[in-house]
């Protein structure tokens, strides 16, 4: 059975297409006259695309790490220091007198190995206004002047080996 279109679906159908396309025609030109309308702010609109595309770009790019941070952990083992063939034994109880801190210990401890103030900061991990710091506050702690006198004083009260 073929279908045959009638004059009535024939005009339907063209009527309805018609509209279709007018509506199509309208929506096209308010879209049209819309960007017209607020073609400066569109145009604002994709430079601030832009310009924060750019931040994101070079903010990855300059935050970068350049190298890789190596974390060392250091297991303290406390080893007995032997000087003349007798046992080093720290004497804790001046220590704590003195009021000379762990760091302040370590660093009169490397004073001694005959490190400068940039090496001992080196070691350490830490600046060299804070080698200075240390050393100035055990020589306070001491009485002493100078390194050579801080070092032979701590051995003698028995602070280093």
């Amino acid at each position: 059975m073929i279908f045959k279109f009638n004059a009535i679906v024939k005009h339907t159908l063209f009527y309805g297409a018609a509209l279709a396309a007018l509506l199509l025609l309208m929506r096209w030109l308010q879209m049209r006259f819309l960007i017209l309308n607020s073609e400066t702010e569109i145009y604002i609109g994709a430079i601030a695309l832009i310009f924060m595309a750019l931040g994101v770009w070079l903010t990855l790019k300059l935050a970068k790490p350049r190298k890789d941070t190596i974390v060392v952990e250091k297991e303290y083992i406390e080893v007995p220091v032997t000087l003349n063939n007798r046992v080093f034994v720290l004497n804790e109880k001046l220590l704590n007198q003195l009021g000379i801190s762990v760091r302040e210990l370590e660093v009169l401890q490397l004073m001694a190995k005959g490190m400068s103030n940039q090496e001992i900061a080196d070691a350490l991990f830490v600046s060299l206004n804070t080698i200075k710091t240390h050393s100035g506050n055990l020589f306070v702690k001491l009485d002493v002047n100078r390194r050579i006198q801080a070092v032979e004083k701590a051995r003698k009260f028995g602070l280093i080996a």
